[in-house]
């Protein structure tokens, strides 16, 4: 049986003893992912470029968007790769929990790697068709509810933020709810890639405001305390989202303004669904809608504007749509959309977890 990398040193070296500590082993899987995404960056940028796999641009798009095309993409690959190596190194592997986020990662990236793939090959910004993605999408979050509401002491009960009484039992209509929660948080964050960093830094915030409550809701004690749903087995996803922060810290170091690199659909499809299942672990959904705020704007922001664009034959409400570019039209220079929507998205972290009191 596969067996646990560096975390079984607890027990056979006595001065490794740190390695039994969630808050050692995430730090050491932060810092792992960035260094590995560090120090790979260039070679993979170099091998992207040398193959011509370069992003494609939309001709509807901004006029300052045309001079990014041909820009590496998919670099949500080494993303990917970095997280799970460090997942892999770092975590207790009999956690049922930490193999079903790298199996969730995978397909998702497989998902977005097979739209980004058909896009370079056409020439064009048209990869698989919404119903394909869609499919494929449901498919795999249905895995994910039905595998967790199997897993004894799980169960369909919710957890609202500021309702300390209310739970209701959706039984097994909380696999339907988990389909909505995995696959609309999978396609927020591929709305918001749009920019350079754009997506990245809400991930690290989003990651980073989850790594505390699994880490919460994976103590007895203190989920008691807290009043929060207690998830066994939910310390490793703490360390799980430590490896989701270094990687996209280390890609950030690329993919800041001018961007080097682009995560593409393999990357953006992927860090969303999986940033859903660890909502639906850690018991967290609603917090979701909070913390991911940016994300659900822009959510929001393209089906208000396609909705409104049918029903008033040709009218709209943004200038352009995800509400990014709207900013962009109105001469908002590109860092500056992107530094203030990471400063709403910190804001919106600190709010998330100032609901741990508010229960």
């Amino acid at each position: 049986m596969l067996y646990h990398l560096l975390y079984p040193f607890h027990t056979e070296l006595g001065w490794l003893n740190v390695f039994r500590y969630i808050t050692f082993r995430s730090i050491g899987c932060a810092v792992t992912a960035f260094l590995i995404v560090v120090i790979i960056g260039p070679r993979f940028i170099a091998w992207l470029r040398k193959r011509q796999i370069g992003q494609v641009i939309r001709d509807d798009g901004p006029e300052t968007h045309f001079s990014k095309k041909g820009v590496p993409t998919m670099g949500g690959v080494l993303i990917l790769f970095s997280m799970i190596v460090s997942a892999l190194l770092w975590t207790n592997l009999q956690s049922g929990l930490v193999w079903l986020l790298i199996g969730i990662s995978l397909f998702f990236g497989y998902i977005g790697s097979m739209d980004d793939i058909k896009k370079i090959r056409k020439g064009n910004s048209r990869g698989l068709t919404p119903r394909e993605k869609l499919v494929l999408q449901i498919f795999g979050a249905l895995v994910v509810g039905i595998f967790l509401l199997l897993t004894p002491g799980y169960d369909g009960v919710l957890s609202l933020p500021f309702f300390k009484s209310f739970h209701p039992d959706l039984g097994w209509w909380y696999v339907p709810f988990a389909v909505v929660v995995i696959v609309g948080a999978s396609n927020a964050v591929n709305l918001t890639d749009g920019l350079d960093g754009l997506a990245a830094g809400p991930i690290v915030i989003t990651a980073s405001t989850y790594l505390i409550f699994s880490y919460v809701a994976g103590n007895a004690v203190v989920a008691s305390y807290l009043q929060i749903p207690f998830v066994p087995g939910a310390g490793e996803v703490t360390i799980f989202c430590a490896a989701i922060v270094g990687a996209c810290l280390g890609f950030l170091w690329f993919n800041c303004y001018p961007a080097e690199i682009f995560m593409g659909d393999v990357g953006s499809l992927s860090l969303g669904g999986t940033l859903g299942v660890v909502s639906i672990i850690t018991k967290q959904e609603f917090l979701l809608v909070i913390v991911g705020g940016i994300f659900v704007m822009e959510a929001i922001s393209v089906i208000l504007q396609v909705g409104y664009f049918k029903m008033t034959g040709g009218k709209r409400i943004f200038l352009m749509a995800p509400f990014h570019h709207h900013f962009e039209k109105k001469g908002w220079l590109e860092p500056k959309v992107v530094v203030r929507f990471w400063i709403i998205s910190i804001i919106l972290g600190l709010i998330a977890l100032a609901t741990l009191k508010l229960r």
